[in-house]
């Protein structure tokens, strides 16, 4: 069973932009295909890249003050669906659910909201939804998708696509989902601390 994926397609919902240009554009040199959402859409586009929006693939705008753009099964069914299963093959083609073979998310600014000062509502805007849960949904399935999910890992998966294209290995994929897994119990250790102070 090969172990090494190719990354046809990327969704890529950031909060920090910066550094990000270099990654996208040689990811784009590598064929890779861009899926996005709002203001990082807009960021895409601008650097000349051809970009899908997810709202085109869901066919829901975003909703609830911006709560809910990519939870949809349509984004989830893509990282989450196993490539080597048939019976995940046949239902993502069913659904027309298609294969999303890398993630590139970070997560809203909690600790830095926290640290500003702002009132409670705002710090409580700032617990993030999609982008946890797209960072776990990528991670759990490293198997077949490349998770990053900060822009501590631009560099690393730049480094990898200037070696040897859009190709990771098993193990690539599985420390990139270490990663993530660290991102993700950091976030919740903070938003649990401030819950348990207030």
């Amino acid at each position: 069973m090969a172990t090494t994926r190719k990354i046809k397609t990327a969704l890529v919902s950031v909060f920090h932009k910066d550094g990000l240009d270099t990654l996208l554009k040689a990811l784009h040199n590598e064929g890779v295909q861009f899926l996005s959402t709002g203001g990082t859409h807009d960021f895409i586009v601008s650097l000349g890249l051809p970009c899908q929006q997810v709202e085109d693939l869901t066919s829901y705008p975003s909703i609830l003050g911006g709560r809910v753009k990519t939870l949809h099964p349509k984004v989830f069914g893509g990282i989450l669906g196993r490539r080597d299963l048939e019976d995940d093959r046949e239902q993502m083609a069913h659904y027309e659910i298609p294969e999303i073979d890398l993630v590139i998310v970070d997560l809203y600014p909690f600790e830095a909201t926290v640290a500003s000062g702002a009132s409670d509502a705002d710090i409580i805007e700032k617990i993030d939804i999609g982008g946890i849960s797209l960072i776990r949904a990528g991670a759990k399935n490293h198997k077949d998708v490349v998770i990053v999910s900060s822009k501590a890992d631009y560099q690393p998966l730049l480094d990898i696509v200037k070696a040897q294209g859009a190709e990771t290995t098993l193990e690539q994929r599985k420390q990139f989902a270490t990663n993530a897994f660290a991102t993700s119990s950091h976030y919740d250790t903070a938003i649990h601390a401030w819950f348990s102070k207030n």
